[in-house]
């Protein structure tokens, strides 16, 4: 007796019975490159210099614990209630303080709490984003938020970066071209401290600079800043959203400063978009976890907090020192990278001719993996590149990553000059992020 499949079809043979029904959104989703590397990454024998978290062994567990016990001995009925769609109006008082660092003053009125700050990117995409508009991007770019304006139907448009940032002529260039295309652009997304993936930071002499271009342009600026409080010499470099208030959404998250378990960050918005932001918000969660925001309220409020983002500042740069010291020790001369002065990664740009895509199976044979360059573009562009995190192995286990990696680079090249090149040498195109050489950085 034949079986009627899900999908109502008699003796259907696809492996996706729903096939016919999804939405014309989710033919732009596809899965993360490095959620796809976790399980391999994960192996305690492999060397992952691939993913983004954040090294908490210097947390106070001790405090943390204490904080908790006591919010649940006091507090407990209110923390594990609902709570309100736009945030708890403690924490986003403390939140006020945090940006003030930043030299951004803010009402807490204006201040949305969400689950992590990549979901304060989902809900600014959503709110303004119709399938086909253009969303401005440095190249390369983070790629959550690059995921999230594919499965929005949004049209990526990248512009080119160097060692100072975002480069204000091309930016100027791209916006010209898309409106003479009749184009819609909807904002620029930027992350202009200690980038992700590619290390460097938007210089000072820039930034009002992109706010000139942006304010004469009428396009609205989303600042992602998950890094800024991590540099590592303690600089502090003052928000976009501090001189420009009705043109720039702020995203923050306490993701990198305290804990990315608690999955809380917030969008600080022009009082307008507030208001539609937590509709999105009740909409999407019904509300942000209590529990998680009042646990670092009361973190926030009884710890140094200041003095532990000192702690980690101290930390990641150990790590960033062993990276960069292990990359000048066992790469080839023709490879190139930045020195990141704060955050979590490294931008490596490999000699002419290597894949870094068709090289990630031989590394993980070698037990060290990283993320193909290729991720961090909507243009399929960045095969010459990759990028190294150094912020969770310790710095005995990233240079043994880096050695190992070194090894599998030589052989590649050894291949290459054996037996020549199988496919095009990728090259370069105008608006691919060039690391710069080492003294440059």
């Amino acid at each position: 007796m034949s079986e009627i499949s899900p999908g109502g079809t008699r003796g259907s043979t696809r492996l996706d019975h729903y096939v016919d029904r999804y939405a014309a959104r989710t033919e732009g989703m596809k899965a993360s490159e490095v959620r796809a590397l976790f399980s391999v990454a994960s192996r305690p024998e492999v060397v992952s210099l691939a993913g983004g978290m954040p090294n908490i062994s210097d947390l106070p567990l001790d405090v943390v614990g204490k904080g908790i016990a006591d919010l649940i001995a006091h507090d407990g009925p209110t923390a594990m209630q609902y709570g309100s769609g736009q945030g708890t109006p403690e924490l986003r008082e403390q939140i006020c303080e945090v940006m003030r660092l930043e030299g951004i003053e803010a009402h807490p009125d204006d201040v949305v709490v969400t689950v992590g700050s990549q979901q304060a990117v989902d809900l600014v995409t959503r709110i303004f984003c119709d399938p086909g508009d253009v969303v401005l991007c440095e190249a390369p770019s983070y790629l959550g938020a690059l995921g999230v304006f594919r499965a929005y139907e949004a049209d990526i448009v990248h512009v080119e970066m160097d060692a100072d940032g975002l480069v204000p002529e091309a930016l100027e260039q791209a916006i010209a071209a898309t409106k003479a295309a009749g184009r819609t652009i909807k904002f620029l997304y930027t992350i202009p401290n200690y980038h992700n993936p590619a290390g460097i930071s938007l210089s000072a002499e820039r930034r009002p600079e992109i706010l000139r271009i942006c304010r004469e342009a009428d396009i609205l600026i989303l600042e992602d800043n998950p890094y800024g409080l991590l540099g590592f010499d303690g600089r502090i470099h003052r928000a976009l959203r501090a001189d420009e208030p009705e043109g720039v959404i702020y995203l923050g998250s306490f993701s990198k400063t305290f804990a990315p378990g608690f999955r809380v960050g917030w969008a600080l918005a022009p009082h307008a978009v507030r208001e539609k932001l937590v509709l999105a918000q009740e909409s999407a969660t019904l509300c942000p976890s209590a529990f998680s925001q009042m646990a670092i309220s009361r973190y926030l409020e009884n710890h140094d907090w200041l003095g532990q983002v000192e702690a980690f500042r101290t930390m990641y740069k150990e790590r960033r020192d062993a990276m960069v010291s292990a990359l000048e020790d066992f790469m080839p001369a023709t490879c190139r990278w930045n020195v990141p002065t704060g955050g979590f990664y490294v931008w490596l740009t490999l000699p002419p001719g290597i894949d870094a895509k068709a090289m990630l199976p031989r590394a993980v044979t070698a037990r060290v993996a990283y993320v193909p360059g290729t991720a961090f573009f909507a243009d399929g562009y960045g095969s010459s590149s990759m990028r190294l995190s150094f912020c969770y192995p310790t710095p005995e286990r990233i240079r043994e990553g880096v050695r190992r990696l070194a090894g599998v680079l030589e052989a590649e090249m050894e291949l290459r000059a054996t037996f020549g090149a199988t496919g095009p040498i990728p090259t370069l195109r105008a608006g691919e992020y060039d690391a710069p050489s080492n003294d440059l950085s």
